[in-house]
């Protein structure tokens, strides 16, 4: 009888997994992890101070420092604001892309004479007369018909506009010093008397220096005045001499924590009409910072490579 062989079966098992179901699952993930980090975002600020609520609300609501200037000041004192803060306080320009732009902005923390002049020329153009800017700070006349009536300390119409606009030069200052000054014509006071004009540029300077002490932010700033009056010489008509309220701003030597303050400074120079903003901008780097690594040198070195660059170019020689 034959044996019977026995039959092997190989049985073949494959397991397979459920699948990714194409990835949809991540975005609704995604989508329910930014609602909820949006939504304990929420329950925090409800529950901060109102001062910290006006902060964030302040930050979604204004633009940058950066922004404010190219729509303000242009391409060019931009850069020259922004390079001038790389060189001397790279942390706080980079911070500044962030930062909201202040409604009251300290214009001696500018760091660039020319968007200060700027920003003075956009915001008191028809107000300030005689604005000179330093390296210190700048001044500014306001005349006496724009703030009061003829002769007289009473506040005319125009008076609360003028004063806004120098609270917004005002306002933001820190260590700094403001002094103002009161000028006044004898003759254009109704007696002609030199103590009537006395007692009229004295109760002016009150007045102004009350409303500008009471809109400053800082406690570390500090206000000062005087008053100068003066006779006229010869005829005049009283209703054509004008006085007028001086506006001088400038540092304190030292900051409230004792550091050294920092200079408004003017680093462009002349332009080049066939140079783009931007290739101006690079020249005129460049051009700063070859004037400044010559005038490192010793004094025999530099008198020297002016010979050379003069045998270079003949005719700066017969200039």
């Amino acid at each position: 009888m034959a044996e019977k062989k026995q039959t092997i079966v190989i049985k073949k098992i494959i397991v397979q997994g459920g699948g990714g179901h194409g990835g949809s699952w991540k975005v609704a993930l995604a989508d329910f992890m930014t609602a909820l980090m949006a939504f304990f975002l929420v329950m925090w600020i409800v529950g901060q101070s109102d001062q910290t609520k006006k902060a964030v609300s302040d930050y979604f609501s204004t633009p940058s420092v950066i922004e404010y200037n190219f729509q303000n000041f242009g391409v060019e004192l931009t850069l020259e604001k922004l390079f001038l803060d790389l060189l001397n306080e790279p942390l706080k320009a980079f911070q500044s892309f962030m930062e909201p732009m202040d409604k009251t902005p300290n214009l001696l923390d500018m760091g660039s004479a020319k968007v200060v002049a700027a920003y003075m020329a956009d915001q008191m153009n028809d107000v300030a007369k005689n604005v000179v800017v330093t390296p210190e700070g700048f001044d500014f006349d306001i005349p006496d018909y724009m703030l009061f009536e003829r002769g007289t300390s009473q506040p005319n119409a125009n008076f609360v506009q003028v004063m806004d606009k120098i609270k917004g030069v005002t306002a933001g200052l820190k260590d700094a010093e403001i002094k103002l000054t009161s000028g006044l014509f004898v003759q254009s006071v109704p007696d002609s008397s030199a103590m009537t004009a006395n007692r009229v540029a004295s109760q002016r300077l009150d007045i102004v220096r009350n409303k500008v002490s009471a809109s400053l932010e800082s406690s570390t700033v500090t206000v000062s005045g005087a008053i100068s009056v003066k006779e006229k010489l010869g005829e005049v008509d009283p209703k054509k001499l004008v006085g007028f309220i001086k506006v001088k701003i400038a540092q304190k030597e030292l900051t409230s924590d004792g550091r050294k303050q920092r200079k408004l400074e003017s680093m462009f120079g002349e332009q080049k009409v066939d140079m783009s903003v931007y290739d101006n901008f690079v020249h005129q780097v460049s051009t700063r910072r070859k004037e400044e690594a010559h005038a490192k040198k010793p004094l025999k070195q530099q008198v020297d490579d002016e010979l050379k660059d003069a045998a270079k170019s003949p005719s700066s020689l017969t200039e």
